[in-house]
C-alpha cells in the first residue's frame, strides 16, 4: 500500500536533506590537525582588504560569518586563525561525499550547493502505509550515512529527514553539528510553532521586517494569523500561509532550472572612475537581487567580468558557504574582486555582475554594514 496522499492530491515522500558540518573549515581542520578545536576563518588574513569564506563553529561563536570583511571577522575573534580558500580541494571533496551518498543512499539527489544536497527515497521506504513510520524506518539509513562519511572522510555532516524540502532542510538546521533530526507529519506544526519566521523558505532579511513589524516573530503567530498574508508579502502570502504548516511540494530539481543571474553594463565611454564603476555596481547587485528575491533564491558565488578597449575580457569569482541574496552583500562581493584581482588597471568598456550556485532554500540574510 502506497503512502497516503494530502488532501492537496500531493504524495508525500520520504526526504534526507544532508548538509556537511562547516564544510570549507572543517576540511582545513581535518588536514591540518594543529587547526582542530580552534577558531578557524577561511578567507583573507584580517590586516588585507578581503571577506570570509566560511567559519569554523569555534569562529561562529564569536559571530563570525561568511561574507563579513577579513578586517571585522579579526575584531570579532582576535584569536581566529585565517586560512588561504583552496576551493578545488573543497571540490573535491564535494565529490568524494556526493559518490558516498549516491553508493549508498541511492534515490534521486539533488545537490544544492558544494556542501549541501536533498535525497529522495520515496521509491525505498514508500511501501509502508503510514508516512511516519517510513519517515522512521529511513532514520537508520541516515545514521549509516552520516557514519560513512565520518569514517571514510573524516567530516561530519548533519542529516533531516522529513516529507518534503521545506521540512527537511529546517530539520538538518535544527542541531547542529553532527546531527539527526525527524519531523513526523503528526507532529510537524507543533514543531514548526516555537521557531522564528526566518525559518520559513523565502523568508530573508526583508521580509522577516516586515512580518516582524506585523507582531508575526515565530511561525506560530503565522499560523494563527487570521488576516491576509498578502497584504504583508503580495502574492507571496498563501504559499507563506502553507509554509507555516509545513506542508511543500516543491519536487526535487534536477537540471532544468536557472543555473545563474547576471547584470551588464557597456559603457558609452570606457572608463577608470572609481565613482561611476561603484554606482554601476550597486545598481547590479539591486537588479540582481531584486531578480533572486522575486524568484526567492539565494545565491553561493558571486562573479564580475570587465572588458577592456582591446575587447579582452576576464572573468573572477568567489564562492562563499552560507547563501546570499542581499543588494549589499553582492555589491560588497563584486567590490572586492575587481579591487583584489586588479581589474581596473586600465578603463573598461564593460562591466558586469553575476551569481550562480543557485538555492531556493533562502535562510536569514547577513545584515552587514556597507
Amino acid at each position: 500500500m502506497a503512502l497516503t496522499a494530502h488532501a492537496a492530491g500531493v504524495m508525500p515522500r520520504v526526504l534526507f536533506h544532508l548538509d556537511m558540518d562547516a564544510f570549507y573549515a572543517s576540511v582545513e581542520q581535518r588536514d591540518e590537525p594543529a587547526l582542530r578545536g580552534r577558531p578557524v576563518i577561511v578567507g583573507a588574513p584580517p590586516d588585507r582588504r578581503g571577506v570570509v569564506c566560511a567559519a569554523s563553529y569555534e569562529a561562529r561563536r564569536f559571530g563570525v560569518r561568511s561574507a563579513m570583511p577579513s578586517s571585522v571577522a579579526g575584531r570579532l575573534c582576535p584569536s581566529g586563525v585565517f586560512v588561504r580558500p583552496r576551493m578545488e580541494a573543497y571540490k573535491a571533496e564535494s565529490r568524494a561525499v556526493m559518490a558516498l551518498v549516491r553508493d549508498l543512499a541511492g534515490g534521486r539527489i539533488q545537490q544544492v550547493s558544494v556542501d549541501e544536497a536533498y535525497i529522495e527515497l520515496t521509491d525505498r521506504f514508500g511501501s509502508l502505509d503510514d508516512l511516519d513510520a517510513a519517515l522512521a524506518a529511513a532514520e537508520p539509513l541516515a545514521r549509516q550515512l552520516k557514519d560513512v562519511i565520518f569514517r571514510q572522510r573524516g567530516l561530519t555532516a548533519t542529516v533531516g529527514i522529513a516529507a518534503n524540502k521545506l521540512l527537511a532542510k529546517i530539520a538538518s538546521d535544527h542541531r547542529k553539528p553532527d546531527g539527526l533530526t525527524i519531523i513526523r507529519e503528526a507532529e510537524k506544526r507543533a514543531f514548526l510553532r516555537p521557531l522564528p519566521v526566518r525559518v520559513l523558505r523565502g523568508v530573508g532579511e526583508v521580509t522577516e521586517k516586515v512580518l516582524v513589524g506585523a507582531g508575526l516573530t515565530t511561525v506560530g503567530t503565522v499560523q494563527d494569523h487570521g488576516g491576509d498574508l498578502r497584504a504583508l508579502v503580495g502574492a507571496w502570502g498563501p504559499d507563506l500561509r502553507r509554509f507555516a504548516f509545513g506542508e511543500d511540494d516543491r519536487p526535487l530539481e534536477l537540471g532544468d532550472d536557472i543555473k545563474s543571474i547576471s547584470s551588464e553594463n557597456t559603457f558609452a565611454r570606457d572608463t577608470d572612475d572609481r565613482p561611476t564603476l561603484r554606482a554601476c555596481l550597486r545598481g547590479q547587485a539591486e537588479e540582481i537581487a531584486a531578480k533572486l528575491a522575486k524568484r526567492r533564491l539565494a545565491a553561493f558565488t558571486v562573479q564580475v567580468k570587465v572588458r577592456y578597449s582591446d575587447f579582452s575580457t576576464l572573468t573572477r569569482q568567489l564562492s562563499v558557504e552560507e547563501s546570499l541574496m542581499s543588494a549589499r552583500d553582492l555589491y560588497r562581493l563584486g567590490c572586492w574582486l575587481l579591487g583584489h584581482h586588479r581589474l581596473v588597471t586600465r578603463p573598461l568598456r564593460l562591466l558586469g555582475l553575476g551569481v550562480s550556485g543557485l538555492t531556493g532554500d533562502v535562510a536569514e540574510q547577513l545584515k552587514l554594514p556597507l
